[in-house]
């Protein structure tokens, strides 16, 4: 005799596709949302509530329409969330509030390095050099290369 598997059992997902990040359908929602980029524990709470949707339920339980109403949320959530809470304030050619995720961030920093670099501001020059570009010292911290040390003198 052939078993079938119980009714809650079989909607269940083990992978869960949001931001084109695959997702641990084992874990809670607040905990699988930390797997995309970009958005960590406090911000997943905040988009759990705003989507209406169970902070510790299992992310692969959620029916389709949850689950597509947490992408929406992912995918704008500049026009969800406060401006204190978006990973982007005052973008340098909008000037508009946004929140990155996934490879946009890689990108965008990549694009901020290099319009430094194209205007030989301090930052860009430090940036090119390798150097610490936030003040740190330089003296006896973040020495690469050879090491240096006290040689002993041969007889």
């Amino acid at each position: 005799m052939i078993e079938l598997p119980e009714q809650g059992m079989q909607d269940f997902r083990y992978i869960v596709r949001i931001a084109d990040t695959d997702l641990d359908g084992e874990k809670k929602v607040v905990h699988a949302l930390t797997g995309i980029k970009g958005i960590n524990f406090h911000l997943s709470t905040v988009i759990a509530d705003i989507a209406g949707v169970n902070r510790f339920e299992k992310i692969g339980k959620l029916p389709d329409d949850k689950i597509e109403k947490l992408q929406e949320i992912v995918s704008n959530l500049h026009r969800y969330v406060p401006g204190w809470l978006v990973n982007r304030r005052k973008d340098y050619y909008t000037g508009e509030n946004l929140h990155l995720i996934g490879s946009d961030i890689d990108m965008k920093r990549r694009e901020d390095i290099n319009r430094l670099k194209k205007i030989r501001a301090y930052r860009g020059i430090r940036h090119e050099l390798g150097l610490p570009v936030r003040g740190q010292r330089t003296r006896s911290n973040g020495r690469t290369g050879l090491a240096l040390g006290v040689s002993r003198k041969r007889k």
